[in-house]
């Protein structure tokens, strides 16, 4: 039996669903729930649901007491746990938010094949198979719709019509519904929903994500029975002994020394597999796959959005400051709108970290950046709640009432709604990497500077002292501990005399050499305030917001696949070469007064485990004698290309 404890850390994942009664914008209602709202409202059923291939899903479904109207069916698949289990064990807040809990949804909870309750074998990211042939073919999609076809015919009450939401892996599986979808699935809302694995979450743009190894067990740990059912949790996080991340990393060294965690006991003695695989089929599948192969590739779901049931509204949420899953719910809405003229399909991003729509708590903060009031409780009412209203209990016409793209400029602090997605009118303008710190819009030479990377004293991706189970606060941390160091090259603008709005993607096109085989590359894009900028409460002591570096965007791109991530290559030392990055969308105003800075590094640690410097197959098999400090070039011919919004 594992601890409550553990139980709590496992569902820190889901923070997203965590729900408070604290309501400050007076724009909205203010709704209190009870402790008890569900258990007085509410009637609760567990089922197991039998699939088309004879595995059985546990289903936990909450039926309004007033049986008086037909209710929709909203529901949510996750990985995470449908607890709590057993008779007379109530949620305490059920459905996307407390409007619609109040307003009278049949709200139903399902632990995906293989976790938890529900028999079967459990995949990461299980693949979608495009044609079945046999009973035998199944996908998330066959199991949703195996689900929603028991749901709509046995389920009293309904009135046949199916909506679906989920944050994170949820969003995965709510994405994954609207393909070969169930002809009652009238309504989905991917929320940060993972669109492939290889640039969500434990990737980006090939670099490993160190700072989620110690999510790696919650996903990757066997349950002990083999594909048994199992009510508690299973699998043991990683205990790091230390609340200095980045020193424990460092000291640990190459990505094959955190093979030990993954150890499993024969009696009294740890050992490793025979095969020099390890107890954790995720971290094995990691290691072994360190290139963008066919495991990734068939994995991931954003190349099957291209069919996507026309019957099925759309609404794809994010957040501008989400750690976790930006990549996601962009390419989600993109591939959909590209390749579904005739569907409804919206999106809505503001300005959160992950799943922070989904709380209620007043003010609006990401880390110590402060952008309003109510605006999680605005979304929750006059959007999530209006759209679901909409396609499932009113007439789901195309005309909802709400915009094609409903975003928050995170610099103007406020909402905007356009008809298109970026906005109509927008531009492209080319921002050079110039002498002098100069962040300029002509080309000034072709001039390299130099930095040296230190594989013994790489950049931190934070100044605070921390052990997290997944990074969150850095997206909006001051900058200024980076930008004074001579490992991070800096460039900005003098400061601005006029608002620049960016509204959309940002391209980093670098020109860069190496004295090395091998590096990685992370461009920062910062809005830097002015001096006489105001303070808020909830900023941490040390800081000042006077000059505060806000980061708006950053990436990385693990420069062994500058041309393919699915065939690496070296660098050939000294040879100016070409890497383009592609920085996720942006809607954020550089006001009047700012100024904006672009920052470039090769470290980022341990957000991103340490290149070696030195090209090797297989980094997470490197060698300690494979890392070297190496000296790093960026030429001012590289540019930055904004989409700005005139």
């Amino acid at each position: 039996m594992k601890s409550t404890l553990k139980y709590l850390l496992t569902l820190f994942i889901i923070t997203s669903f965590a729900y408070s009664c604290k309501r400050t914008n007076q724009t909205t209602e203010t709704i209190e729930v009870s402790d008890t709202y569900v258990a007085d409202n509410y009637t609760k059923k567990e089922v197991d649901i039998e699939m088309r291939d004879g595995i059985k899903l546990h289903t936990t479904i909450y039926s309004p007491k007033d049986t008086s109207v037909k209710y929709p069916i909203i529901m949510q698949r996750t990985p995470y746990s449908s607890r709590p289990y057993g008779e007379g064990q109530f949620k305490e807040a059920i459905a996307p938010n407390k409007h619609m809990m109040k307003e009278g949804y049949i709200v139903v909870y399902q632990d995906v094949r293989g976790r938890w309750l529900s028999e079967g074998h459990y995949e990461n990211m299980r693949a979608f198979i495009p044609n079945k042939k046999s009973d035998q073919d199944i996908d998330e999609s066959s199991d949703t719709y195996d689900t929603i076809e028991w749901l709509v015919n046995n389920v009293e009450n309904n009135n046949g019509r199916v909506g679906i939401w989920g944050i994170s892996y949820p969003g995965f599986y709510s994405t994954y519904a609207t393909v070969d979808a169930h002809p009652a699935l009238k309504a989905a809302s991917p929320q940060a929903c993972i669109g492939d694995f290889f640039f969500d979450d434990f990737h980006h743009n090939g670099a490993y994500l160190l700072s989620y190894f110690r999510a790696t067990s919650v996903f990757g740990t066997p349950r002990p029975n083999g594909d048994q059912p199992i009510d508690t949790a299973w699998y043991d996080l990683p205990d790091l002994g230390t609340e200095d991340q980045y020193q424990f990393f460092l000291d640990a060294g190459p990505l094959k020394n955190l093979d030990r965690f993954f150890e499993y006991e024969t009696g009294d003695t740890p050992r490793m597999a025979m095969d020099g695989q390890t107890d954790d089929f995720f971290w094995n599948e990691l290691k072994e796959h360190p290139n963008y192969d066919e495991l990734w590739q068939s994995r991931g779901l954003i190349q099957h959005l291209k069919d996507v049931k026309n019957h099925v509204a759309t609404m794809i949420v994010g957040g501008w400051f989400d750690a976790e899953d930006l990549y996601g719910p962009l390419e989600t809405y993109k591939n959909i709108e590209k390749y579904n003229k005739d569907n409804y399909n919206t999106m809505v991003f503001g300005p959160w970290d992950h799943g922070g729509w989904a709380r209620s708590r007043g003010k609006n903060i990401v880390g110590n950046y402060y952008f309003g009031d109510g605006i999680s409780e605005f979304f929750q009412e006059n959007i999530e709640t209006k759209f679901f209203h909409h396609f499932l209990k009113g007439d789901g016409s195309m005309n909802s009432g709400l915009p094609e793209a409903y975003v928050f400029d995170s610099g103007r602090k406020e909402w905007k709604q356009y008809d298109t997605w970026p906005p109509a009118g927008v531009e492209k303008q080319d921002m050079y990497l110039s002498e002098n710190q100069e962040l300029t819009t002509e080309k000034r030479g072709e001039t390299g500077i130099q930095f040296v990377s230190d594989i013994k004293k790489p950049v931190p991706y934070s100044e605070d002292i921390k052990s997290v189970f997944t990074p969150r606060k850095y997206m909006t941390d001051d900058q200024r501990f980076a930008a004074r160091r001579s490992d991070v090259l800096v460039f900005e603008t003098d400061v601005l005399t006029e608002d620049l709005t960016l509204a959309g993607d940002i391209m980093a096109n670098l020109n860069v050499a190496t004295t090395g085989t091998a590096a990685d590359w992370i461009v920062k894009v910062i809005d830097v305030h002015p001096a006489d900028a105001e303070n808020h409460e909830e900023m941490q002591d040390h800081l000042k917001m006077s000059n505060y570096h806000l980061m708006v965007r950053s990436e990385v791109l693990r420069g062994r696949f500058r041309n393919s991530f699915s065939d690496p290559e070296p660098f050939v030392p000294n040879e100016k070469t070409a890497v383009n990055i592609k920085l996720q969308d942006v809607f954020h105003t550089i006001k009047k007064g700012h100024k904006l800075q672009i920052q470039v590094q090769s470290t980022w640690f341990p957000l991103i485990d340490l290149n070696p410097q030195t090209y090797v197959e297989n980094i997470f098999k490197a060698d300690e004698t494979d890392f070297k400090t190496q000296t790093h070039t960026v030429f001012t011919d590289s540019k930055i290309e904004f989409t700005v919004l005139p």
